[in-house]
């Protein structure tokens, strides 16, 4: 009886540190995601501008095209991979401050420090496409022909995978200089290539046939089946999309996690 009681008594205590561990591990990442969203406070310059910006090219693209669901889906995958290096920023100027080893020497896991540095800026990611979404049917003249779910299962897959190139491009470039250009010419890249700025069937024959390389291209085929409430056209790219996301964050998990990823990559 008295090791049975024993027993149990182990089993109690060893079930009490695994919740202690877990919260101090909620605790751990809700400090770092608060402190991401005081720095995102800071400078909301980005965020404004990649929602004005689009805005206004919605409404002469929509004169241009005559059709408003591709103008603003185009418009919004553009400009949310422009904002890709608003998330690449979040984990570089750790390493650009000097700040990132301090960060691993606490108890803070590298998945941690990841959500933690996540939380704020997917919810950047989903209010700038959720706005732009509601201009487009307020301003713009884009008709839902289902339900709003579909969408915001759109939204929410897009900013992950997003979410998780990002944390990965900001493990392997150097300097804020490399990773602007780089998101440049990746927004410009996928947004053509995937038929954002010009429908699909319009594009030529080498690009159709290169179109499904660019995540541009399952986010604009997202985007407008769950616009028409089209539910297997939208889950067909989802599920692409969120294999891209996972294996980029594996990947940026890796990365991270090697000296490789430290502050002395950046300059």
């Amino acid at each position: 009886m008295t090791v049975s009681r024993d027993f149990g008594a182990g089993r109690r205590s060893s079930g009490d540190r695994v919740s202690a561990g877990r919260l101090l591990s909620v605790r751990r990442v809700a400090v770092l995601a608060g402190h991401n969203v005081l720095l995102r406070r800071r400078d909301p310059a980005h965020f404004v501008s990649y929602l004005i910006m689009p805005m206004v090219l919605m409404l002469i693209f929509k004169s241009m095209l005559g059709e408003p669901a591709q103008a603003v889906t185009g418009l919004l995958v553009m400009f949310s991979v422009l904002s890709m290096a608003d998330v690449a920023t979040a984990t570089l100027t750790e390493r650009a401050w000097r700040t990132w080893d301090r960060l691993r020497a606490t108890r803070a896991t590298i998945p941690e420090i990841m959500i933690g540095k996540a939380v704020p800026v997917f919810a950047v990611l989903v209010v700038q496409q959720a706005v732009l979404l509601v201009y487009g049917v307020l301003a713009v003249g884009m008709r839902l022909s289902g339900p709003v779910w579909p969408l915001a299962l759109a939204v929410t897959v897009w900013s992950f995978t997003l979410l998780c190139v990002g944390t990965a491009i900001a493990g392997v470039v150097r300097s804020q200089g490399e990773l602007s250009t780089l998101c440049n010419i990746a927004a410009l890249s996928v947004s053509a290539l995937g038929g954002a700025l010009v429908p699909y069937a319009l594009m030529p024959a080498w690009a159709q046939a290169v179109a499904p390389v660019s995540p541009g291209y399952w986010a604009t085929t997202m985007l407008q089946a769950a616009v028409r409430g089209d539910l297997a056209g939208t889950a067909g790219p989802a599920g692409v999309l969120t294999c891209l996301g996972l294996t980029a964050g594996a990947f940026a998990c890796w990365r991270l996690s090697k000296s490789g990823g430290r502050t002395r990559a950046a300059v």
